[in-house]
């Protein structure tokens, strides 16, 4: 997901997208511990999203 995708999203939308990468994270750590893990990179993907949309919220927030 693109840093101009997520601006386009309203808050509660971005804390949704936060969350289900969370979970998407614990469970791709989960299968790399198991060995059930195919896509390696999946994970910095994942961790890079979640970054990116906590910074779009905080920039947001130091708007206000």
């Amino acid at each position: 997901m693109k840093a101009s995708e997520i601006k386009g999203l309203t808050t509660a939308e971005m804390l949704d997208k936060e969350k289900q990468y969370k979970e998407e994270l614990f469970n791709l750590r989960f299968q790399q511990a198991t060995g059930q893990l195919e896509n390696t990179a999946r994970l910095s993907q994942v961790r890079k999203n979640i970054a990116r949309i906590k910074t779009v919220l905080r920039q947001q927030e130091l708007e206000k």
